[in-house]
């Protein structure tokens, strides 16, 4: 039977890696030209979580929108699993996912947080690979492998889909759960027969020759939900500011759509260790399949996570059935829909 547990994360250690990783970002300054109308958001601090690397920065540098009347902490971690834990801890204010991982944040029926907005993103790069020389070559000769997989997260979710359309069974791989890094050392390194991953440590195992045996793009609803701790949700002033950033990410996309896709491209190859070629060919699929938009949480966005929830429920992955609409909340809709609007 294929279950899931999430490690617990102490406030301690979320706090540890939070200042770690932490970059920051914006200033205090001027009052907030967005939602807050005249309300003077500098003594706001937001502690915002980015995945894979710093791409939300990235698309504010670029578009001259990360001047912020508020101050932002930003994080970057290896998966929104990981967000949500430190979100729980207290060590961050926002996180940004998949659908995935606020179902097993919020399976213990305890949630502190809940989920504020939807950025429509592109699912590809949502792969199970096989490293460079393997004979293998479909989902199907996986029976018996050892294959690596990102639990609690997309990786996990794709992987079983993709093995039932293969007809095989959970229990007819060995599945490995390992963090992207490590799934894509072990892969190279030949303790693994194959990867379920995405972002960079996809982009990455195809730059060392892996090839690609299965694809999430079509599996995966393509909705990234930002979420907010509960405290944050609380507090107007913080609204306000959490509108803000979010309407100038997607103003940020916007603006590289619109002939600035080379400079984003550069800043990608940077830290991806592409050409720039490579990275911009992909950017350009991932916004011809879905452009990168925010917008408000919806009925259609809170039934897409029910599924999910329900397959994992039907897995035998949580410890009942979850309600996913009691981590969902249109608390932000009203600043959100007029932060966009400016």
């Amino acid at each position: 039977m294929f279950r899931v547990r999430r490690p617990a994360l102490s406030a301690a250690t979320a706090a540890t890696l939070l200042l770690a990783l932490t970059a920051c970002g914006g200033s205090a300054g001027a009052k907030s030209s967005a939602s807050s109308g005249s309300s003077d958001l500098s003594s706001v601090t937001l502690a915002v979580g980015d995945t894979g690397w710093a791409r939300a920065q990235a698309v504010l540098k670029l578009a001259g929108l990360d001047k912020t009347p508020y101050k932002v902490k930003w994080s970057v971690f290896q998966g929104g699993d990981l967000q949500l834990q430190a979100v729980r801890a207290g060590a961050l204010d926002v996180a940004s996912s998949s659908e995935i991982p606020p179902v097993f944040a919020a399976a213990d029926g305890n949630a502190n947080f809940k989920v504020v907005a939807v950025q429509k993103g592109t699912t590809l790069q949502q792969e199970v690979v096989a490293p460079k020389g393997s004979k293998i070559t479909s989902m199907a000769q996986l029976k018996g492998k050892k294959v690596g997989y990102v639990k609690n997260t997309t990786a996990e979710y794709f992987l079983y889909e993709l093995l039932k359309q293969a007809g095989l069974k959970w229990s007819d791989i060995k599945a490995v759960p390992l963090l992207p890094d490590a799934g894509l050392a072990a892969l190279n390194g030949g303790s693994i027969d194959a990867l379920a991953s995405y972002g960079n440590s996809i982009i990455a195992a195809h730059g060392q020759g892996a090839t690609t045996i299965g694809s999430g793009a079509d599996i995966l609803s393509g909705n990234f939900n930002w979420e907010a701790s509960d405290k944050t949700i609380a507090s107007a002033a913080k609204r306000a500011a959490l509108a803000d950033l979010l309407a100038r990410v997607n103003k940020g996309y916007a603006y590289i759509r619109n002939g600035h896709e080379t400079d984003y491209a550069k800043v990608t190859a940077t830290t991806t260790h592409q050409s720039v070629s490579e990275a911009l060919s992909q950017y350009k699929a991932g916004e011809q399949q879905r452009p990168t938009t925010i917008g408000l949480t919806t009925k259609a966005a809170i039934a897409s996570e029910q599924q999910v929830a329900d397959a994992f429920d039907a897995l035998g992955a949580l410890p009942k059935h979850l309600d996913v609409s009691t981590f969902w909340t249109d608390a932000l809709n009203s600043d959100l829909r007029k932060a966009l609007a400016s």
